[in-house]
C-alpha cells in the first residue's frame, strides 16, 4: 500500500496523545458501535476520503514541528487505522527517523503478526476497551472483544506505553460489576500511562441522520455527573492516573 486513505485531518489536536498533535482520521472501520460518533468513517471507501503518501504526511509534520516542543507529534485514529497497518508501519518508521512521536488510537479489533509489527513501531498505543464482557461487547460493537484483550496483553508484554480508554454508556457498561471487572483485568499491567474515562454523548447522532441510518441509542441519555464520579472512583481503585475526558 503506497497511500493512506484519509477521512480528515486535525492540525492542532490536544485530546489524542501528549502535547499538540497532528491527528489523521483514516477511512474504514470493522466495528459497528451503537454510539459511534464518526459513523461517516465506517465505509472502506468514500468519495470524500483522500489518499496521502508518506512524504505528504511527513511534510505536514515538518510544518507543524515548532508546536511539538512539549512532546507532541502524530496520532493516527479513525475509523480504524489498523486496516492500513502495512502503510502505518512504514510511516511510523519514517517518523522515528525524523524524531516525531507517534500514537495509534485503535479499537484493537485486529490481531495479527502485522499488527504486532505496527505496535512495535508505535511510541504510544491508545486502546479502546469498550466492554469487558464478551457478549455485551458484541451487542454494543458488533464484534467480540477477544482480539482487543489479546492486543492489550501484547502491548503490556512489549513493555511499551499504552493508554486505555473506556466510553461509559448508561445501561450498557456503567454498572459497577463491569467497571470492577474491567479494572481487575488490567490492574496488574505496568505500562498503562493513563486510563481515560469518556462519558457517552450524542454529538454524533446527526451523522446517522445525514447518512439515512437509524441511531439505536435514541433513548440513552449522557451519564449524570454523579454516575461519572462513581465510575471514576471505582477505576481509581485499580489505576493511579484516571482522567475524565
Amino acid at each position: 500500500m503506497k497511500k493512506l486513505l484519509v477521512h480528515s485531518i486535525e492540525s492542532f489536536g490536544t485530546q489524542d496523545g501528549p502535547g499538540i498533535r497532528l491527528v489523521i482520521f483514516t477511512q474504514g472501520c470493522n466495528f459497528n458501535c451503537l454510539y459511534c460518533q464518526n459513523v461517516d468513517t465506517k465505509a472502506l471507501t468514500s468519495d470524500k476520503a483522500k489518499e496521502m503518501t508518506i512524504e505528504e504526511i511527513i511534510n505536514l509534520l515538518e510544518k507543524q514541528k515548532p508546536y511539538f516542543k512539549r512532546g507532541g507529534g502524530l496520532t493516527v485514529s479513525g475509523g480504524e487505522p489498523t486496516f492500513q497497518s502495512e502503510f502505518l508501519t512504514k510511516l511510523f518508521k519514517e517518523c522515528k527517523k525524523r524524531g516525531f512521536h507517534t500514537a495509534l488510537d485503535t479499537n484493537g479489533g485486529i490481531y495479527s503478526s502485522q499488527i504486532k509489527e505496527l505496535y512495535d513501531n508505535t511510541d504510544l498505543v491508545i486502546l479502546d476497551v469498550k466492554h469487558i464482557d464478551n457478549d455485551k461487547h458484541k451487542q454494543l460493537c458488533g464484534v467480540e472483544n477477544i482480539n482487543v484483550l489479546k492486543n492489550a496483553q501484547y502491548r503490556e508484554d512489549s513493555n511499551k506505553p499504552m493508554i486505555l480508554r473506556y466510553v461509559m454508556v448508561p445501561g450498557w457498561n456503567d454498572e459497577s460489576k463491569y467497571l470492577e471487572e474491567w479494572g481487575e483485568t488490567f490492574s496488574g499491567y505496568k505500562n498503562i500511562e493513563q486510563v481515560e474515562l469518556l462519558p457517552y454523548h450524542t454529538l454524533g447522532v446527526h451523522k446517522f441522520k445525514e447518512l439515512g441510518l437509524k441511531y439505536k441509542l435514541d433513548n440513552v441519555q449522557p451519564p449524570t455527573t454523579i454516575s461519572v464520579e462513581k465510575a471514576e472512583q471505582i477505576l481509581k481503585k485499580y489505576f493511579p492516573n484516571v482522567v475524565v475526558k
